[in-house]
This record gives C-alpha cells, sequence and structure tokens, in this order.
C-alpha cells in the first residue's frame, strides 16, 4: 500500500464513484477551503497493484514551528471493513504525514451508523457498524465519543427528509401539525419563494447574523466553485397581499370574537351560574388573537407605505450532490420572524427537489439528545417537523502521527481540543 498525490479530476472521479461519497469530498469543496487560508492535498491509497483503493481531501493550517492538524472533511473515504487494510493505512499515513511536520490526522468518515425515530430511538442500525468501528480503533485511531451536540469538527447527527418513491402531498402530510400551520401561515401572509438565478448572496448573508462564523467568501466561492450543483432561495413578501390578507384575519377574527360576545350576554340575560367555560375560554384567546392580528394589519400597513415594490425578508442555500439536496444555511429577518418563512422556504425546496427526482433533502446537523429540553431542543424540532429522519454517523476519530511533537504541543497548547476554524 502507497500513500499518493492525486490530481483533483482523478480525486474526484474516484470520490465519485465511492460509497461514502459526500460534497465535503470533492474539489470543489477543497478549492473553496484553499481560497479561506488553508492548505490542501488530495491523497489517493494504492494497493500493491497499484489500484486506487481510497483517496481524501486533507486541510490544515500550521500551528507553530511548521506543525500541523490535518482534517479529512468526511473522509477518509476507504474501506473499513478489512481490518488488515486499516492497520496498514493508519501506518503508512503516519509515515508520510508524520515526516511532513503534521501532529494530527483528523477525520470523520461519512458512515452511517443508525437511523432513529422522532424520539431519538433506533428504527435501524448498520449492520457493519460494530467491525468498522473496532477495525479503526484496533489500528490506532482515538475515538472522540459518542457525542450529542457539537463539539467535534462537524455535528454527529443530521436530519434527513426521503423524497424518493412518496408522492408529494403524502410528503407535506407526513410534516408535523406544527410544520404545516407555519407554512400555511407563511403562505397566506403574501410571501412567495423564488429560486434566484442569478445566485446573488448579498441578500442571504444580511439574513445570518451571528448564525456563521463564516464570511460573505466563503459563501461566495460555494456558489463559485460548485457552479450549477448550488441554488439561492429568497423568500419575498408582496407588501399589498401582505395588507389584504392581514386585513381579512383581522376582519374574519372580529365577526368571531362578536359570536362569542353575544353568546356570553345571552347565557347572563338568562341569569345562568354556569356560563360555559369553553365558551369564555374561546373569547379570552379571540381576544388575544385579535390584538395580534391588529398589530400585524399596522406593521402590514406601514410595509405597503415603505416597500410598495415588496421586500426580500429570507433566503437559503442548497448544493445537490449525489441525488441529495443539501441545506447548507438559511437565515431570515428578525423583523418578519412571526411570518415563519424560513417553513416556506423549505417547502419550496422540498417541492422543487420532489419535482427534479432528488431522493433526499437533508437539513444539515442536529443534536443526537432527544430527551431533555436542551439549546438545540427547537432547532430539532424544527428540522424533524419536515419528517426529518435522525441520522447518525459513527463521529470523529484522530490519528496521532508524531507522538514526541504532539506531546509537546499538548504541553503548551492553552487549547487541548483544538477545532479548525471551519463551517458548521
Amino acid at each position: 500500500m502507497k500513500i499518493i498525490t492525486l490530481k483533483p479530476e482523478d480525486f474526484d472521479n474516484f470520490c465519485s464513484n465511492h460509497r461514502y461519497k459526500n460534497y465535503y469530498q470533492t474539489s470543489a469543496y477543497g478549492k473553496t477551503m484553499s481560497e479561506q487560508g488553508f492548505n490542501i492535498h488530495y491523497l489517493g491509497i494504492v494497493d500493491d497493484l497499484n489500484h486506487l483503493i481510497g483517496a481524501t481531501l486533507i486541510i490544515y493550517k500550521e500551528l507553530f514551528m511548521n506543525q500541523k492538524i490535518a482534517y479529512a472533511p468526511r473522509g477518509i473515504l476507504f474501506d473499513y471493513n478489512n481490518s488488515v487494510n486499516v492497520q496498514e493505512l493508519a501506518h503508512k499515513l503516519k509515515q508520510v504525514l508524520g515526516k511532513q511536520g503534521f501532529l494530527i490526522l483528523r477525520m470523520d468518515p461519512y458512515i452511517l451508523a443508525t437511523l432513529r425515530n422522532k424520539k431519538g430511538l433506533v428504527s435501524n442500525i448498520n449492520n457493519s457498524v460494530n467491525i468498522i468501528m473496532s477495525n479503526i480503533k484496533h489500528a490506532g485511531f482515538k475515538y472522540k465519543g459518542k457525542n450529542n451536540f457539537f463539539e467535534n469538527e462537524k455535528g454527529r447527527f443530521e436530519a434527513v427528509t426521503l423524497l424518493q418513491g412518496r408522492d408529494i402531498k403524502s410528503i407535506y402530510q407526513s410534516f408535523s401539525k406544527r410544520t404545516r400551520h407555519k407554512i400555511n401561515k407563511a403562505s397566506n401572509s403574501g410571501i412567495m419563494v423564488i429560486n434566484d438565478k442569478n445566485k446573488n448572496i448579498e441578500h442571504l448573508y444580511n439574513f445570518l447574523n451571528n448564525k456563521t462564523p463564516s464570511s460573505k467568501n466563503y459563501y461566495q466561492n460555494l456558489v463559485k466553485n460548485f457552479g450549477e450543483s448550488v441554488n439561492i432561495y429568497y423568500a419575498i413578501l408582496d407588501t399589498d397581499s401582505f395588507v389584504i390578507s392581514t386585513k381579512k384575519i383581522y376582519e374574519h377574527e372580529l365577526e368571531h370574537n362578536d359570536i362569542l360576545t353575544k353568546k356570553i350576554q345571552s347565557e347572563n340575560e338568562q341569569i345562568n351560574n354556569n356560563i360555559n367555560k369553553h365558551i369564555l375560554n374561546a373569547k379570552m384567546e379571540s381576544d388575544k388573537l385579535l390584538n395580534t392580528y391588529k398589530n400585524q394589519l399596522v406593521m402590514a400597513t406601514k410595509l405597503l407605505e415603505e416597500y410598495p415594490n415588496n421586500i426580500i425578508i429570507g433566503g437559503a442555500l442548497t448544493i445537490d450532490y449525489d441525488n441529495i439536496r443539501y441545506l447548507i444555511i438559511d437565515g431570515f429577518d428578525n423583523k418578519y420572524k412571526s411570518l415563519c418563512c424560513n417553513y416556506l422556504i423549505r417547502w419550496f425546496i422540498i417541492h422543487e427537489a420532489k419535482q427534479q427526482n432528488i431522493k433526499y433533502f437533508n437539513l444539515n446537523c442536529i443534536c443526537g439528545d432527544f430527551k431533555h429540553p436542551n439549546p438545540f431542543s427547537n432547532l430539532n424540532e424544527n428540522k424533524m417537523g419536515f419528517d426529518g429522519i435522525p441520522t447518525e454517523y459513527i463521529g470523529e476519530f484522530d490519528l496521532i502521527l508524531n507522538n514526541f511533537n504532539y506531546k509537546i504541543y499538548q504541553s503548551f497548547s492553552k487549547d487541548k481540543n483544538y477545532k479548525l476554524k471551519n463551517e458548521k
């Protein structure tokens, strides 16, 4: 077995046919990261017959005195079922990279471990996962653990919606009641979603606020390097329709409120001491809604005056790879959070992807703690509300390449769990 350097086109050709392929392991992503200041290598793994049997993109930056930590994002692409080959791979990586000043090679292969239900219970398991995990550990890779949150370079859990083999109506009906309500609310507010054929990142980046550590330049480079595989969507609020729909909703609730008032008055006139509690509760709820709709009507009227030609209030960026549409990032203007445009954007993406025969919609990372309330509970509810299946991957491993230099680094470094400043 040998470790060789691959040309980007040869790397892409191999990876596109590998069972663990993903958009991180592409030359488009490699070029994007090099434009972000990372050094990159495309490594090939060849057997004794000179057949290419594995490959990976590694990205890295220098830490100190030419010492480096390498990261194979969602790699290495390799068959981990053969224990002897995995051990030889680890040995060769130490030989080659260790001499080049690398302290650690970090990897998180895109290997499925389990599928879960909405409660986090295992519904399906990869029958090979225990063998794969054992082989990797036995070869000397240090396992970072079954982390449930975002401690590592990338999350261990993602939410994936199945599109293949289902009609669009059944897909919609599989969404949670809360999700369907928010989609309808956005649609009824006069919001429409478009696929921006110009792939303009400007408006979208303005909506990201503190949601991402990555620069605008990073997303511009993604668009440039992934080309036709990138889609950018925008939610546009038709301010005229917003006024009309809000006024209609307000007037409808006003009629409902009047009916409830008359029912209560009627029961009082009959000196009925057991006024229906259901009616009283309904009246109180209607009063709250009236106040909400009234405020929304005021906001809608002001928006029409200020933006008579409509306004962009949210957006999203996706990448298509291997019949999967990946949601890379989305965001919205917090002033219009109540309009739920992000729900309508995702529904539009799903509808469009289904028409284009895309098999899966990957909503990106969720946390793996399904039992207790935590800072990411809303994130999980949001993504799983689109019938996103919790999908667990095996996790992250470190291979120490130079023990002596690594111990020196550990003794001086304040950050014992160094992470590359990569996008999440």
